[in-house]
């Protein structure tokens, strides 16, 4: 009989590229340890999980109200601290680039394939007006019951 995988969980809510980071070096470091790791987007860190380019879908005006103001992506995410006006992130990416580490957009890669599962909360993405083009592929769509029933079996559960 195998033994059955340690589980962790996250709970990414920020929309800040300094966590996101750190979210996804936890959760990518857990993999690599044999842990099943679950990340759960919701609020504002499912911005990070949007696609770069405009995605043309129909929306009212509050959701393209809403879609206009989040950064899009990954690489438009700003900093916790130390943001001045978008100049911290490009010196944060330099910093990763001088030292050969992953940028976020990498360590989403690796996240994928290492079979993290990366689930977008669907009452988020109905309250700010998303919708699953809009959002890069490879995730999984599920409210806060999917991810409860994840959490419970975790020894590890983080809220970023």
């Amino acid at each position: 009989m195998e033994p059955t995988k340690e589980k962790t969980t996250i709970v990414f809510f920020s929309g800040d590229l300094d966590k996101a980071i750190a979210a996804f070096i936890i959760a990518n470091g857990a993999a690599a340890y044999d842990h099943e790791v679950t990340i759960f987007f919701t609020f504002w860190g499912l911005n990070a999980m949007r696609k770069d380019e405009v995605v043309k879908v129909k929306k009212g005006m509050l959701e393209k109200a809403f879609g206009w103001m989040m950064p899009r992506g990954a690489k438009k995410l700003g900093l916790s601290k130390m943001h001045f006006m978008g100049m911290g992130p490009k010196l944060i990416n330099h910093v990763i680039k001088k030292h050969n580490a992953l940028s976020l957009s990498q360590l989403i890669e690796l996240a994928k394939e290492q079979g993290i599962k990366l689930v977008a909360c669907t009452m988020t993405m109905d309250l700010l007006g998303l919708q699953q083009d809009e959002l890069i592929d490879g995730l999984e769509y599920a409210g806060v019951a999917a991810y409860l029933g994840d959490a419970t079996e975790a020894k590890v559960n983080l809220f970023i």
